[in-house]
């Protein structure tokens, strides 16, 4: 995941969430599906995505 996004995630309450972060670079079918719009936020519950670039305000959003 890039610095940025990690900062930006860095500021955000993920107490209630559970992170994992995949190189997408090291799993072929994972780096042409995202290489990109890389980093990616996904939501196993919804499947929905959160591609780069986004913002605190869209990041506190994509997780209520």
């Amino acid at each position: 995941m890039c610095d940025a996004a990690k900062a930006l995630l860095a500021n955000v309450d993920l107490s209630n969430f559970d992170l994992s972060s995949i190189d997408v670079k090291a799993q072929r079918e994972y780096f042409h599906e995202y290489g990109a719009r890389i980093p990616v936020l996904k939501r196993v519950d919804s499947e929905a995505e959160l591609a780069w670039p986004f913002d605190q305000m869209q990041i506190e959003e994509f997780l209520k």
